[in-house]
């Protein structure tokens, strides 16, 4: 087997600079003041006013609590978006049922339609049901996404093997029994997909949020970066303070299923 050669990994050395740079120098600017970024030279290297940016973010808007509401949103979706697609696609994939086909393309389907078109009488129902200013106005629209089921029909489909669930049901396993000790430990791997995409979407979702909930009363972190923004004089370095903390659970849960993403990932190259 040829090794790479020398392009290859330069290659993928420029793609990783380009990819990490804007996060490093949103780091450089939140560690200085605004006057920064009036430079001739534009900085590269952090300076000594990172915490007292930090302090400043706290003090300018309650962003404890914004951190909390989008853990709570955030991990809310994610596990019931795995659990929910994983039986929707698992159901798709290895049940027989009338009009399983025609039943998976309408949920495909509902993918192709663009999210602001939903929004008025999405708005509307939370209004409804006097959730709005509430987290479960947030949580309940995305509790499940097409995408979601149709990736883990897919994921069923190549790694779930029917011989297997016919042997499951012949022994006398339900249908979530075999679900659950046959089909999800096979499609653990993109599953662990599914949620990294799933919490990183729910994480910096920001319009519906800023529709559905009040931006002065414990938002989302990006309703509350939005605040920090907000005003006749944008202080980028406080804005920049508030997103480099905004974005470490993502990288936090990132690294947590770093093995299992790419596992996935490689998995669906490889039988693909």
């Amino acid at each position: 087997m040829k090794r790479p050669g020398v392009f290859v990994y330069g290659g993928l050395a420029a793609v990783l600079l380009a990819s990490v740079f804007p996060l490093y120098w949103s780091f450089v600017i939140a560690s200085k003041d605004n006057s920064a970024l009036g430079e001739a030279t534009p900085p590269l290297v952090p300076g000594g006013n990172l915490f007292a940016n930090i302090a400043r973010v706290f003090d300018t808007v309650d962003f404890w609590a914004a951190v909390q509401n989008s853990l709570i949103v955030a991990g809310s979706v994610t596990v019931s978006n795995v659990l929910l697609s994983s039986l929707a696609g698992f159901a798709f994939a290895r049940l027989r049922f009338r009009g399983r086909n025609t039943l998976f393309l309408v949920v495909v389907g509902t993918a192709m339609v663009p999210t602001q078109l939903g929004v008025i009488p999405l708005y509307l129902m939370m209004a409804e049901l006097d959730w709005y200013g509430q987290l479960q106005a947030v949580i309940f629209p995305a509790l499940v996404s097409a995408l979601g089921v149709f990736l883990m029909r897919q994921a069923c489909e190549e790694s779930v093997p029917p011989e297997l669930v016919e042997a499951a049901r012949m022994d006398g396993c339900s249908v979530l029994g075999t679900f659950w000790h046959v089909g999800l430990p096979a499609i653990r791997p993109q599953a662990a997909v599914l949620a990294m995409l799933t919490f990183m979407t729910a994480w910096n979702d920001f319009f519906w949020p800023l529709i559905v909930l009040d931006p002065n009363d414990s938002p989302t972190v990006q309703v509350a970066v939005s605040t920090l923004a907000s005003g006749h004089f944008t202080d980028y370095a406080l804005m920049l303070a508030g997103t480099s903390i905004g974005v470490l659970p993502v990288i936090a849960l990132f690294l947590l299923l770093a093995r299992q993403v790419v596992g996935g990932i490689m998995q669906g190259a490889v039988k693909g």
